[in-house]
């Protein structure tokens, strides 16, 4: 959490006072300034911009600009981008049309994918995080971002052999465990 220090400022009495007048006795002079203590409090305020939600919405907007109705060239579809063979892997027994049409399904499947990459990469996530590997900050968020991409077997491969997959994009698994390192998920 980040400290936000509240500091209170001493002014001069005279500003605080409108029953300065020419008829005063003290006229000509100035008023005596009077100073408050300058206390300093810390107020703790969440980072909120590494959340869960946060995640969710940067995953969704590098995968499909956050639309829950597309389906790209390759049939990966919805707001995360999914194959059916990982819906299958996951217990999803849909349709297309209906993974499409149904926001809740497609936001609980992710929120499953991500807990069956957190059980399958726990070893690493326990080992590594916090340290760099390969070059690479390693964080539980990046690695779960990794495996969304890759696969979680492919994120075992960067860690014994140094592998970096990259999907039919271009885009390589360790560029995800960079962009979406360091959020707080609630899984």
């Amino acid at each position: 959490m980040k400290l936000i220090k509240i500091i209170l400022v001493s002014l001069p009495l005279y500003l605080l006072s409108s029953s300065l007048s020419s008829s005063n006795s003290n006229a000509g002079t100035l008023p005596m300034q009077v100073s408050t203590p300058t206390p300093v409090l810390p107020i703790k305020v969440p980072n909120t911009t590494k959340s869960h939600y946060h995640f969710l919405t940067a995953i969704g907007h590098m995968e499909s600009g956050n639309r829950y109705d597309v389906v790209n060239k390759w049939g990966y579809m919805g707001r995360y981008q999914f194959g059916k063979s990982t819906l299958r892997t996951l217990g999803y027994k849909v349709t297309r049309k209906e993974f499409l049409s149904n926001h809740s399904l497609q936001e609980e499947a992710m929120n499953s994918l991500l807990k069956h990459n957190q059980i399958s990469l726990q070893y690493y996530i326990t080992t590594y995080e916090g340290k760099q590997i390969w070059g690479v900050n390693i964080t539980k968020s990046g690695l779960l971002a990794a495996a969304h991409l890759a696969g979680s077997g492919n994120v075992k491969k960067f860690f014994n052999r140094g592998l970096d997959f990259a999907d039919a994009n271009g885009t390589k698994m360790t560029s995800y465990m960079k962009q979406f390192g360091g959020y707080k998920l609630n899984i």
